[in-house]
């Protein structure tokens, strides 16, 4: 059972291994959103995310015995590597069956711990029955990522730092998985504060905990799909799901396209690397349906290898129309394109690529397929450029950009 002195208990264990995570007021997002809102950092963990916090904690309660097995979880990454930590804290055997779509990153961390790593099935749900099966056939002691109290306990810690910080906040947002962060920040905020309110965050593509708050019980998706991996969850806890039900004001989902846009944010704006799964609490800012409020946002976690940061980065400047290409047609002669690159360079766009297509037409004097991949500083300058290419004679079609 979740109780205030387990809370207080949990405290005091977990900042034997975990950063002070001071809270960052951002005003970039409070300009964007009419609120006050501050930022939770526990991207800047040890491990990367608050995962150490539940895994630490809930390990100390282990006894002797149960540690001399040997521990073993499932994991997408960041619980992972906070069981993986705490068990070489403790010198304990740790054995993580992680799916085979995790980012590399996250799994060579888990190694880095001293961790024995078995990739295994395509989601968390698939890889937690396979370690299981481990459990039973070896003796393990499981150490559940979400749906344990005593995990849940200890990842309610965080919200006792918010308070302390922040006694006057009004609203916390935290993101959901499988339920272990939402379950430990509501319980132990509505025990201190119940005028708090506490928002759950969710992936459009991975609403387990909406699906299931809606139908009265614990329900399992068909599927799920969402790049925000660490919370790319099926079916959320059993135990952990009556807190959920009590404690819980509100549940925003949010789409990926959203969490693209919301990591270019955060890198521009605060120099800080975000996974997206820890972006949930930011991109569901601007769903918010009131302003004036003191609100804190989780960054429940920043462990993302460079190529998807590559991918993410790229994409938010598409988004953003600070990337994007054009089409056009011109005489395939000297002089047409530094005409063209003219006009571009006349409005300060950037050409980042050309792609020159001679075989559009059988008539190549008449017409060539010119694409330009152009840099811009947003909307009104693409648009800009759109139109100075326009008023040239071209006719530019936008397509997708390629880079």
């Amino acid at each position: 059972m979740l109780t205030l002195e387990k809370f207080e208990e949990a405290s005091e264990i977990v900042k034997k291994v975990t950063q002070d995570t001071k809270l960052v007021y951002s005003d970039y997002f409070s300009a964007q959103t009419g609120n006050k809102v501050y930022l939770k950092p526990e991207n800047m963990q040890v491990t990367g995310a608050y995962k150490l916090r539940g895994a630490y904690y809930k390990i100390s309660t282990l006894s002797e015995e149960e540690r001399g097995k040997g521990l073993i979880t499932a994991s997408a990454g960041n619980h992972a590597q906070g069981v993986a930590y705490a068990a070489k804290a403790f010198g304990a055997k740790a054995v993580i069956v992680m799916p085979t779509t995790t980012p590399l990153i996250k799994v060579e961390r888990t190694k880095s711990y001293g961790a024995e790593v078995v990739l295994y099935g395509n989601v968390y749900d698939e890889a937690c029955d396979y370690a299981y099966k481990l459990a039973e056939e070896h003796g393990y002691t499981f150490i559940h990522p979400f749906d344990d109290p005593a995990v849940a306990t200890g990842q309610g810690t965080i919200a006792m730092e918010i308070i302390k910080e922040l006694p006057l906040v009004d609203y916390i947002l935290a993101p959901i998985g499988g339920g272990g962060l939402i379950t430990g920040v509501s319980t132990l905020v509505k025990l201190l504060n119940p005028n708090i309110k506490v928002i759950g965050v969710e992936p459009a593509g991975a609403n387990c905990m909406q699906v299931s708050l809606k139908e009265g019980e614990v329900v399992t998706l068909d599927g799920v799909n969402t790049i925000a991996d660490g919370t790319a969850v099926k079916r959320p806890g059993d135990h952990i799901f009556p807190y959920i039900q009590k404690n819980v004001d509100e549940i925003i989902t949010v789409e990926d396209s959203e969490l693209i846009v919301a990591f270019l944010d955060m890198v521009e704006n605060h120099k800080m690397i975000v996974e997206n799964s820890g972006l949930l609490t930011v991109a569901a800012l601007k769903h918010l349906k009131f302003t004036g409020k003191k609100v804190v946002s989780i960054l429940s976690g920043g462990n993302m290898d460079v190529i998807t940061m590559a991918s993410v980065v790229q994409l938010g400047l598409i988004a953003r129309d600070r990337i994007f290409t054009v089409s056009v047609l011109l005489p395939d002669k000297p002089g047409e394109l530094v005409r063209v690159a003219s006009v571009i360079a006349q409005q300060q766009g950037n050409v980042v690529k050309l792609d020159h297509n001679q075989f559009i037409s059988a008539n190549r004097s008449a017409a060539v397929e010119l694409k330009i991949t152009i840099e811009a500083f947003g909307t009104d300058h693409k648009n800009q450029i759109i139109k100075a290419l326009e008023d040239e004679g071209y006719r530019p079609k936008q397509i997708t950009a390629n880079l």
